[in-house]
Parts: structure tokens; sequence; C-alpha cells
């Protein structure tokens, strides 16, 4: 009687959290984010009120949503059914370009916080499928941690447009990394997901271990990005949860 009272007391707290618009999502629930797209933002939309969502964008499949961490964490994700990384609809030549909509969606971080934030303190992330709670592609947008800020700054102009092993670890994780030159609209160049499938080895066939980062760069020779991607390996403490070089505080803004 205990149990099933307590799975009640869940449903209808997350029922509740639903029907009053708030982002509810918890290890306990990992298609509460799929609902929460589904079942209020895009019908939402349709009635003219996106709510809780901050965007829902047909035409390029995307919706934003604030995340109930950190005072200017959005989320990108996807109008259709997308569990996560290991998607193989990421890889088909028609899929949306969700990486470049979460970089143009950085936007709503300036108009949370009343003005425009330095694009250098702007960070994408994506976690593997060990290090996410959800099962609903979202992509995170929040400000990057000073310190993995400092360390990327440092080897920036050394990258080369192809994947190579960073001589140190971030967050006490192993990562690869690649330049990303920008376009003439300052959006990243390629598609992360094919980038990592098509050009780091064995990646194709285990996407789902694979957490990615994008940083916005200022190399020699122009602004770009770099791209990170670390692979799950718990005997070493690594969940591939690349929002771990993030932070939600914020604190790489000026005070």
């Amino acid at each position: 009687m205990a149990r099933r009272f307590r799975r009640l007391a869940l449903g209808a707290a997350v029922l509740g959290a639903l029907a009053w618009g708030v982002p509810y999502y918890a290890d306990a629930d990992s298609d509460a984010l799929w609902r929460i797209i589904s079942q209020q933002c895009v019908p939402g939309q349709q009635q003219g009120n996106p709510s809780p969502c901050a965007e829902v964008d047909r035409a390029h499949d995307s919706a934003v949503l604030k995340s109930r961490e950190g005072a200017l964490q959005y989320l990108l994700l996807p109008l259709r059914k997308v569990e996560g990384i290991e998607s193989p609809q990421l890889l088909l030549p028609d899929a949306p370009a969700y990486w470049r909509q979460a970089w143009q969606a950085r936007r709503f971080l300036d108009q949370k916080r009343g003005q425009a934030l330095p694009p250098q303190a702007v960070s994408l992330t994506i976690n593997s499928r060990l290090g996410r709670s959800q099962n609903q592609l979202h992509i995170h947008i929040s400000c990057v941690d000073p310190t993995v800020r400092q360390q990327i700054d440092d080897v920036a102009d050394s990258l080369p447009r192809s994947w190579r092993e960073l001589p140190m670890e971030l967050k006490k994780h192993g990562y690869w990394a690649r330049r990303v030159d920008a376009d003439a609209a300052g959006d990243p160049q390629g598609d992360p997901f094919r980038l990592l499938a098509d050009e780091l080895p064995d990646a194709r066939d285990d996407m789902g271990s694979y957490g990615m980062a994008l940083l916005p760069a200022k190399f020699a020779d122009g602004d770009g990005f770099v791209l990170l991607a670390t692979r799950a390996n718990l005997l070493r403490g690594n969940r591939a949860s690349a929002e771990e070089l993030q932070d939600h505080d914020c604190k790489v803004l000026p005070r």
C-alpha cells in the first residue's frame, strides 16, 4: 500500500508540474522532457502560446526551454521524438541542424540577463546515454566553466581541422578536440554529430557513449569554434557528461 501511495504521489507531482507549466524532469521520469514538448509546448504554440517553452520553431523542428538549473541555462530540443546522441535520425542527410539552432538560441540568455553575453562566455553541450537523465535529445545552452575556457584558449591555435586528443584533461577527463570554422553568419560550419561519426575512429558504431561540447574560439586567423568529445569509461569514472564543462552559475561573466 505504501509503495502504491508513493507511485501515486510521484505521478501527481509530475502531472501537477506539467499543469502549472513547470519543467519537471528527474531520473525517476526519463520522458518528462518529451511530455513537456509534445503535450504542452507544441499544442500551446498552435494556440499562440508555447509556454513553458520560450520558443517553438516548427520550421526547424526545435523548441527552446528554460532549464530548472541555473539562472541562464536553456535547452534546445527537437519537436519529434529523438532519444539522444545515439539516434540514427541525427545522421540522416536531411537532419535538422540542431547545434546551429542551439547556438542561435543563445539570444534567450541575453534576454534573460538583460544584456548580451560575450560569445566567449557561452557553450553548448550534450551528454552521453550514460551521462543523462532524459531520453529526449537536448543541447544545453549555458555559460562555460572559466577554467575550461582558459584551457581551451591556451591550445586553440594548435588545434587542426581534424580530431586530436588534448594534451590535458578537462574536469579530470580526457577529451578529443578539433577546430570548426564559422560561416558568414557566425554559425559553426559542418554538423557536429556528423563530424564525430564520420571522423573520429569507431564513434559511428557507439555514438551513445559520447558526450560533446562546442565552444566559440578566437584563432589567429579568425573566429570559429572548438568541438570537444569525450567517451564514457566507467572504470575511470567518466560518464561522458560533457555538461561538466559548463558553469550554470556563470562565474565567467564580469560582475
